[in-house]
């Protein structure tokens, strides 16, 4: 029954209320990053004016200029850079690997490795830290990027094994079929094959393990004193005065550390839904 033509005015109040709502959550959830943005270009004697003065008292790029200028800020972005695509690269390598095992081959205690992936995936980061320091001391990586990414290879890796092993039980059987029948090893099938397939997937749980290991503050605040990545520098950020936090230029160097997750999202949000939502619909 069309609502719209048997009670107008119900239709309307319903769409009202809809559209009502999801401008009170759209408010909700880009208030905080717009203030941020409006902070990053505030000057520092304006940050303590009334909310209506503040958005409209004079802005400036200095806080910009003093972030990139800030060699503690340079060097945090690169071990950022590469402790995240290093944890995602190596992640992804053995996730691949351990998820086609998992989804096409039987073998005993195959659920059991699945139900221990998935704990891992959820145990929390503080219980496993001393044991973890311990270990990156012993290897002496401590202090050094090789050390976050192998910290950061426990959450990692958990969760692109079990993303990527939903994925390749939907892939169908015939593919590899075809390939071994044309006379393709199973490697070559693995590469050749399968993963141009698991590409959404792969790109999916890529972005995702680079976001999650790009935002870790835990295990960089415990394992390195002055290589350190961007959120443990943006926390102990300080400005000219020993007095004041330069609350402009946190904002400021928030929004550099958040715009590359924003444009990999934009740039892959295809990639990152055919992901998302493969295997949803079975045929």
């Amino acid at each position: 029954m069309n609502l719209r033509r048997t009670n107008p005015g119900l239709y309307f109040l319903q769409r009202g209320a809809f559209y009502l709502l999801v401008l009170v959550i759209t408010v909700y959830l880009l208030l905080p990053f717009v203030w941020a943005i409006i902070t990053s270009f505030s000057k520092s004697a304006n940050l303590f004016l009334p909310p209506g003065q503040f958005v409209v008292a004079q802005k400036t790029i200095e806080n910009y200029t003093q972030v990139f200028a800030n060699p503690t800020f340079q060097r945090g972005l690169l071990y950022s850079v590469i402790a995240g695509v290093g944890s995602v690269v190596i992640s992804l390598l053995i996730g691949s690997f351990a998820a086609y095992a998992l989804g096409r081959f039987r073998f005993a205690g195959k659920q059991v490795i699945l139900y221990i992936v998935l704990a891992v995936s959820v145990f929390p980061q503080i219980a496993v830290l001393g044991g973890l320091y311990t270990l990156i001391n012993s290897l002496h990586l401590y202090n050094n990027p090789a050390g976050l990414i192998l910290s950061y290879l426990i959450f990692t890796i958990p969760f692109t094994v079990w993303v990527l092993t939903s994925f390749v039980r939907d892939i169908p059987g015939e593919l590899e079929e075809a390939a071994l029948v044309d006379g393709a090893s199973p490697l070559q099938t693995l590469f050749l094959v399968l993963f141009p397939v698991m590409m959404p997937a792969l790109v999916t749980t890529g972005l995702l393990a680079f976001i999650n290991a790009w935002n870790e503050y835990l295990f960089a605040l415990t394992f390195t004193s002055s290589n350190r990545t961007v959120p443990v520098v943006i926390a102990n950020y300080s400005g000219s005065s020993q007095y004041a936090q330069p609350w402009g230029q946190i904002m400021a160097a928030s929004i550099v550390v958040t715009v590359p997750l924003i444009i990999l999202v934009l740039v892959f949000q295809r990639n990152i839904v055919s992901g998302l939502t493969a295997g949803a619909v079975k045929g």
